[in-house]
């Protein structure tokens, strides 16, 4: 559920219509939801009511300070994977001890920030890393608390792109070789083992490779202790996916998804960490495009959009739908036609939709691209010199932006000269 719908023919934002937006702001622009960011967060938290656990937002997802703080005021900890989003959670205001690392290739100076910082842990991906962090720990006279990531060669059935808890994929370690990487870690004078992490993978819309990967866990969780390791908590990942065609059916909800955790883990005693970022962001937010042009191809008609590739980059990328809707309700009983949907770029990969069967639109018409919150503005670049576009946040009858959009000027003018030029 989401809080982007038809009111009097016009599509909102809450209680904002998007066009008041458009007119305000420009276009294209991507517009967030509170009460929709609100009403995700909550669904996490309260599926694992009862038990002892955190839900840190995987920033990634969408990484905006208005969106960390709205999140962060909710009781939502984070889960940043770079210096730049350490910093980015710190200064919205996020105490280090609510802040996880992850990533499989912190540096030195991402170690020394988060340890001078403050950082509740930091999950673990390699013995490189593991002794790299010992080292930047005991130069600082503490002594960094850890998970190792697991690999435990389970297939998420996602996209192969992101997927991550295969045994070919980059990600931890190999569960087989979980005991010896520990027993290393406890070696280390640097390090305070805490627990273990897994993380499968991204948009996954079944249940049961969770269930295949927790139960490892559990296993390994008993092996670890009778080993004498202090495995007191268990960071679960995130992963869960969002329905991006509407005609298809929903993945699980959070309240199962909380279910099969107890059901694997629940009598361990471990305090639960869940990083959930696409299922808090995506549904929450919408990217609203201008048609620029309707061109008639051989065969086909092109919707030519103001939004291009290096806004929403998902569809070159990942081959992925985004229900496209027009902002203005369609007559009833209108007749949809196919259109390829496409953006400004100078390459054939700027194609949002191909076919795509939609009501009658021309030149001026706004289009909102439905679940758009999740790696769509975090993903977005400069290509063809482009300016990253705006953000806005909506809260029931008001809007701001939250990010803006930079000038000719302010783009240009980062760059420097040579003096022999």
């Amino acid at each position: 559920m989401d809080h982007f719908l038809y009111r009097d023919g016009r599509l909102h934002a809450e209680e904002v219509p998007v066009s008041d937006i458009a007119a305000e702001v420009g276009t294209p622009f991507y517009v967030y939801s509170t009460a929709t960011l609100t009403r995700h967060f909550r669904l996490f938290d309260e599926a694992l009511e009862g038990v002892d656990h955190l839900v840190c937002y995987a920033m990634k997802a969408a990484s905006n300070q208005a969106i960390l703080k709205t999140l962060a005021g909710l009781g939502a900890g984070m889960d940043v994977v770079s210096g730049g989003e350490y910093a980015r959670a710190r200064a919205a205001g996020v105490p280090g001890d609510r802040i996880v690392f992850s990533g499989v290739g912190k540096t030195r100076d991402e170690m020394r920030m988060a340890l001078e910082g403050g950082i509740r842990q930091f999950n673990v991906e390699s013995e490189p890393e593991m002794r790299a962090l010992d080292e930047v720990a005991r130069g600082l006279g503490v002594r960094a608390p850890i998970t190792v990531r697991v690999n435990p060669d389970v297939d998420a059935k996602t996209h192969a792109k992101i997927a991550t808890g295969k045994s070919e994929n980059k990600f931890g370690i190999p569960i087989s070789r979980a005991r010896e990487v520990y027993a290393q870690a406890a070696r280390l004078e640097g390090l305070e083992v805490v627990g273990i992490d897994v993380h499968i993978g991204s948009q996954i819309t079944e249940l049961e490779p969770y269930r295949q990967a927790y139960e490892k866990v559990a296993d390994l969780t008993r092996v670890l202790r009778a080993d004498g390791h202090d495995i007191r908590r268990l960071d679960l990942g995130g992963g869960l996916g969002i329905p991006y065609e509407r005609s298809n059916s929903a993945p699980p909800l959070p309240v199962e998804y909380g279910r099969l955790v107890r059901e694997t883990l629940g009598d361990l005693g471990c305090e639960i960490e869940i990083e959930p970022g696409r299922l808090i962001a995506g549904n929450a937010g919408i990217l609203v495009s201008r048609v620029i042009y309707v061109k008639s191809g051989e065969g086909r008609d092109f919707l030519i959009l103001d939004a291009a590739m290096n806004d929403l980059i998902r569809p070159a990328m990942y081959d992925a739908w985004h229900d496209i809707v027009p902002v203005i309700e369609p007559a009833p009983g209108q007749e949809p036609r196919p259109y390829d949907v496409v953006g400004p770029v100078c390459e054939t990969g700027d194609t949002f939709a191909k076919g795509r069967m939609m009501p009658e639109l021309a030149e001026g018409d706004l289009v909102a691209f439905r679940s758009a919150g999740a790696y769509g503005a975090v993903m977005a670049s400069e290509y063809n010199t482009r300016p990253l576009i705006p953000e806005v946040l909506v809260h029931e009858h008001q809007f701001a932006v939250i990010r803006a959009r930079p000038s000719f000027d302010d783009m240009i003018n980062r760059d420097t000269i040579p003096e022999w030029l």
